[in-house]
């Protein structure tokens, strides 16, 4: 808020630099217009706490977690979408904080992987919805994760399919681009185990990525900053190759401070990574996903859901064991 104008005056000096520079449909940075990332109020994590304040785990995952500027996921879950991230954008903007938001509530969500099958009822609602979730936001700052895994989920889709994926990707990134000039969208580009640089570099200029600020790796997994650092400029090197542009990249570093195992679902011994800032590598470092939060009934979450909140599994993480 209280850097908003000057913000401003500079994008609009620069935009015709800008726009000749990369084909970047954005031209205010919303981490100038704001002092720090947001710390969401109602996290799984902080439920947790407040409810078991006499737990010998509360402490550590209080200091450790709770207090860790992360994301805020929105699906069906949410309501009326356009309130929900209305309201948590604007209780960011009253703080002069940054929100970062996921959008993960894209049709036939997890088609292949199904653990968080789900999603909107088709393609059109679907555009409905996102178009609302970005009306919501309007023009206050913000940072948002587009639909998770969507580019990385092709295994068992027929072309028609990827098609009408790449299409509402794509149609999402207009909505933003004309309803919420000072966000910085990410299409997601899964991470360094799923798909080679070449073909998700194509995978994200065939959904839209030209209308995007950038990409975003690692969600939800557990690969290291560095592994995803070099899979981020691979990519790149792509995407000047082929179609003579290159993308800002942010990665999920919420929980690979011990790096990956070769699983995906809730694996053991995992530990929580850098907290969300700028830079390290990336454009920014973000906890996008919350550790603790179960990856779906596996591994040491088993017999509980996809986002259920595991205390023992959150201690464990900040621990490292």
């Amino acid at each position: 808020m209280r850097r908003r104008l000057r913000a401003l005056v500079t994008a609009f000096f620069a935009l015709p630099l800008a726009l000749a520079a990369a084909p970047s449909a954005h031209a205010a940075d919303p981490t100038t217009m704001t002092s720090g990332f947001y710390v969401d109020p109602d996290s799984s994590a902080k439920r947790w706490v407040a409810a078991n304040p006499g737990d010998g785990r509360a402490s550590a995952i209080n200091a450790s977690l709770a207090n860790t500027p992360a994301a805020r996921w929105f699906g069906s879950w949410s309501g009326a979408i356009g309130t929900a991230t209305g309201a948590y954008a604007g209780a960011a903007d009253s703080r002069d904080k940054l929100p970062i938001l996921v959008a993960y509530n894209i049709y036939n969500r997890d088609y292949c992987g199904g653990h968080s099958a789900g999603g909107a009822s088709s393609a059109s609602a679907y555009a409905n919805w996102i178009g609302q979730f970005a009306g919501g936001i309007a023009n206050r700052p913000a940072v948002v994760l587009l639909e998770p895994d969507s580019l990385g989920d092709y295994g068992c889709m027929t072309q028609a399919q990827i098609n009408e994926r790449r299409g509402m990707l794509s149609g999402a990134l207009t909505q933003f681009n004309r309803q919420a000039p000072n966000t910085w969208v990410y299409l997601d580009a899964g991470n360094p185990g799923w798909a080679g640089a070449a073909t998700m570099a194509q995978r994200l200029n065939d959904a839209g990525l030209r209308q995007a600020h950038g990409f975003s790796l690692n969600i939800s997994n557990y690969f290291t900053t560095a592994e995803n650092t070099a899979y981020g400029n691979a990519v790149n090197r792509e995407l000047s190759a082929r179609y003579g542009y290159t993308k800002p990249f942010v990665v999920d570093s919420s929980r690979n401070g011990n790096g990956a195992n070769g699983q995906w679902c809730n694996p053991a011994g995992r530990r929580i990574g850098t907290p969300t800032q700028t830079g390290g590598g990336a454009e920014m470092l973000l906890w996008i996903k919350t550790p603790g939060e179960s990856d779906g009934n596996c591994g040491v979450g088993a017999g509980s859901s996809a986002g259920q909140f595991l205390p023992e599994v959150a201690y464990k993480m900040i621990y490292g064991y």
